[in-house]
C-alpha cells in the first residue's frame, strides 16, 4: 500500500532518540511537553515507545501524550508521535554505554534517514549518540556527519555549530590532532568556505556573508615564527577565493583571543582548522543552547551541541534547551530554503516569458 502524505501544511521534524541510556529522551520528552511546539510543527519520533513510557514515568511527564503509529505516513499532525524503530524490548541500563543502545540508536537513525530520503519528513533532529557502542559493520562512522555525507550523495559536509548570531564551522572534523596540519590545503579551505559562504546565503537569509578564519598555530603563525601554514596556505587560499569568487574571507586571525574579545560578533561565521578550535571557545559561549547543524548537504539535520551526558541520565537534571533549539532552527532553516527556492522558481518563470 502507498503511503499518503499529510494534508496538513506543517513542517514535519523527524526525531532520533540517540543512546537511550543518555539523556535524549529526557530532553526530548521535556521539549515536547511544552504545548507550544506541538502548535508549530509535527513531531514524529524514532524510538521505542516502552522506553519512552519508561522516561516518562521517571519525569513525572503524564501530560505527554505518545500517538504510537507504524510509520511516519499515518503520524497525526497535531499530536507527539513515535514509530517503534524494533520490534524487540530494549533493556535500559540508564548512564550506561551497551551495545543494545548502540543498536538501538542506529535502527532509529536508518529508518528516519529512509523517510527523509522519501520525503515522509522535512527535517531530521537527532538526539546524541555514543560514538564508540554505535558502531557496527552497518556503521563505520565517526559520528552522525559522517554518516549523512555517505547516505546523502557523499555531499562534502561541513559541521556548523549555531547559537543565535554565532556560528563555527571546522576546516576538519573527528580526526586525531596529529592529523590535521597534513589535512589542511588550499582546496580543502576553498570548498569548505565555499559550502559555508552558501548556506549562510541559502539556510540563514545572510545576503553578503563576511566569514572569519582562524589561523593553525599560534598567534597565526606569528609571520612564520611559530609555524608556515598560515603564509603558505591559508592566505593564499583566502587570496584566490576573494579574487576568483568574490567570497568574503578574512584572515587568518590568531585563535587564543578572537572570542574572547568579541571579536567573532564583527563576522556571521567563523571558520576553524580543527575540531577543538572552534568547539572550545564555542561551547564555553553558547552554554547549553548551541546546536549543531550538518550544512553542506541537501537535506536538513540538527542536534544539541552536547553528548549522551551519562552523568546527567535519569536524574531530571538535563536541561532540554539546547534540543528545543535544534529543532528551531531545522524549521527556520527549511523555511529559508523554500523561501529561496521559490524566489529562484519566479525568477526563472519571468526569464521564461517572451517580450
Amino acid at each position: 500500500m502507498e503511503k499518503q502524505k499529510s494534508t496538513d501544511d506543517r513542517i514535519r521534524v523527524g526525531i532520533t532518540h540517540g543512546d537511550i541510556n543518555g539523556i535524549g529522551y529526557e530532553v526530548i520528552i521535556k521539549a515536547l511537553t511544552d504545548i507550544r511546539m506541538i502548535e508549530l510543527f509535527t513531531p514524529i519520533v524514532y524510538g521505542h515507545s516502552r522506553v519512552a513510557s519508561f522516561y516518562k514515568k521517571n519525569l513525572n511527564a503524564a501530560e505527554l501524550n505518545f500517538n504510537l503509529v507504524k510509520d511516519a505516513s499515518q503520524a497525526h499532525p497535531k499530536r507527539c508521535n513515535i514509530v517503534n524503530c524494533t520490534e524487540n524490548d530494549l533493556q535500559i541500563d540508564v548512564g550506561k554505554s551497551t551495545s543494545i543502545a548502540g543498536e538501538a540508536a542506529y535502527q532509529a537513525l536508518e529508518m528516519a534517514v529512509n523517510d527523509l530520503k522519501n520525503d515522509w519528513i522535512d527535517v531530521l533532529v537527532t538526539a546524541p549518540i555514543n560514538k564508540q557502542n554505535i558502531q557496527s559493520p552497518q556503521f563505520d562512522f565517526p559520528g552522525h556527519t559522517e554518516y549523512l555525507s555517505t547516505r546523502f550523495g557523499n555531499n562534502e559536509p561541513l559541521m556548523l555549530m549555531v547559537w543565535n548570531n554565532l556560528r563555527v564551522g571546522t576546516l576538519t572534523g573527528h580526526i586525531p590532532l596529529e592529523e590535521v596540519p597534513s589535512k589542511i590545503h588550499q582546496d580543502l579551505i576553498i570548498k569548505k568556505l565555499q559550502i559555508l559562504n552558501q548556506s549562510l546565503i541559502n539556510d540563514f537569509g545572510i545576503l553578503k556573508p563576511k566569514i572569519a578564519v582562524l589561523g593553525l598555530n599560534p598567534h597565526a603563525g606569528d609571520g612564520g615564527l611559530l609555524g608556515n601554514e598560515e603564509n603558505d596556505v591559508i592566505i593564499p587560499a583566502l587570496k584566490k577565493i576573494k579574487k576568483e569568487q568574490g567570497i568574503l574571507a578574512y584572515g587568518p586571525f590568531p585563535a587564543d583571543g578572537f572570542f574572547g574579545s568579541g571579536s567573532w560578533k564583527k563576522y556571521d561565521a567563523v571558520l576553524a582548522m580543527y575540531h577543538d578550535q572552534g568547539l572550545a571557545p564555542f561551547k564555553s559561549l553558547a552554554f547549553e543552547g548551541g546546536v549543531n547543524f550538518t550544512a553542506g548537504l541537501p537535506i536538513v539535520r540538527t542536534s544539541p551541541a552536547h553528548g549522551t551526558a551519562y552523568d546527567l541520565a535519569g536524574k531530571n537534571e538535563a536541561s532540554e534547551e539546547a534540543f528545543r533549539q535544534a529543532i528551531y532552527l531545522a524549521i527556520d532553516i527549511i523555511r529559508n530554503r523554500r523561501q529561496q527556492q521559490e524566489l529562484e522558481s519566479n525568477k526563472l518563470t519571468k526569464t521564461s516569458i517572451p517580450n
